[in-house]
């Protein structure tokens, strides 16, 4: 985000006076992008951390580069071509290797984007795309949308710490539904990706 776009979103974003309350509260926006790589490659580490802690995670990803890439992450030729049984002896549990096949699959037939095509995509075509993927959720897509394709308007409803920052920032005694954090958050476009961010920060005030 470029000073210029990042001066326009504060303006936006403290019109409304919860959330320049919160801004005041947590400090300028700061986060590191991810590393920019291929929708395959995201989406295949995406799918190794589910439900693992990172070490175990990044610890079978190692593996898989080293078994499936020849010290190099793994093309999705190459991922197909090695089959269950050498995945499964990396630590993919048999539902993980249904999904990276999948992914591996799409990705090969042009249904995963390539990096130049995605310019050319709203971030609801990429959404519905990628989650044409089995064991790829909307989620995810936002998660890679927000933090290595940087886009700015993105507000992930369903996430946990978005929806209870939002019922912390605004004193609300129950959890704001998804729907109604939408329409809620159609006053900070098109700049949601920064009020997200504040709504997990202030989880941690």
């Amino acid at each position: 985000m470029d000073s210029s776009t990042r001066r326009a979103a504060y303006r936006v974003l403290r019109a409304d006076p919860v959330m320049a309350g919160l801004i005041a509260a947590a400090g300028r926006y700061q986060i590191e992008p991810l590393p920019d790589r291929p929708p395959f490659e995201s989406l295949a580490r995406a799918i190794a951390h589910q439900q693992l802690h990172r070490a175990a995670a990044e610890s079978i990803l190692a593996r898989l580069i080293a078994a499936c890439g020849n010290g190099a992450f793994p093309t999705p030729q190459q991922l197909l071509a090695d089959g269950d049984a050498q995945l499964r002896a990396t630590g993919f549990s048999h539902a993980k290797i249904a999904a990276l096949q999948d992914l591996a699959a799409k990705t090969i037939s042009g249904v995963v984007p390539t990096p130049s095509e995605l310019d050319a995509l709203s971030d609801l075509q990429i959404i519905e795309r990628l989650t044409e993927v089995r064991g790829i959720g909307r989620w995810t897509v936002e998660m890679l949308l927000m933090f290595q394709l940087q886009r700015p308007d993105v507000l992930p409803v369903d996430d946990f710490g978005v929806r209870n920052g939002f019922r912390l920032a605004y004193r609300l005694r129950g959890m704001p539904r998804p729907r109604a954090l939408a329409q809620f958050g159609e006053r900070w476009q098109p700049h949601r990706s920064l009020a997200a961010w504040y709504l997990w920060r202030a989880n941690d005030l």
